[in-house]
């Protein structure tokens, strides 16, 4: 693959990522202020399955199987042959379908529309989240010490 086809399939997994991480009740709102209602047809209907979330000790150790999560999926194509696809946590078949639009339109000219009025946003949302849940922690975090006794 070319450099130009690595930076974009970066790009695409990291508002993927964003996408399938996100709260319904965050991702909602953003999307249905949008008010925009491409023509498309599925491909794939909106779907509940589950899949096996893998493990590593140390994060380099040998991969174990920590257990199944459960995730929604779809695929649909625009009028203009543009195809989307929505993999998201839980099973609300809204947000993989709201998902699978956004990921196909950020791969058209509404890209830097949809970037500006809901990704951006959603991401500023997450690192809020994020950040107020490690300032929690941070709060009740104990600092042990210890006092060396010199030896008479």
């Amino acid at each position: 693959m070319t450099d130009q086809t690595n930076i974009a399939v970066a790009k695409r997994q990291e508002w993927m990522g964003l996408l399938a991480r996100a709260p319904e009740d965050a991702l909602m709102p953003l999307w249905d202020e949008m008010n925009t209602s491409p023509g498309f047809e599925w491909l794939r209907r909106p779907e509940v399955g589950g899949v096996m979330v893998r493990g590593r000790i140390g994060g380099s150790g040998a991969p174990f199987n920590l257990g199944e999560m459960t995730v929604t999926r779809c695929s649909l194509v625009l009028g203009d042959g543009t195809v989307g696809h929505g993999h998201v946590q839980g099973r609300s078949k809204r947000k993989a379908e709201a998902a699978a639009l956004i990921d196909a339109l950020m791969q058209t000219k509404a890209a830097g529309a949809i970037r500006a009025r809901v990704l951006n946003p959603l991401a500023q949302q997450m690192q809020a989240t994020k950040t107020a849940r490690a300032a929690k922690a941070a709060a009740t975090k104990v600092e042990f010490f210890t006092l060396v006794r010199g030896e008479d």
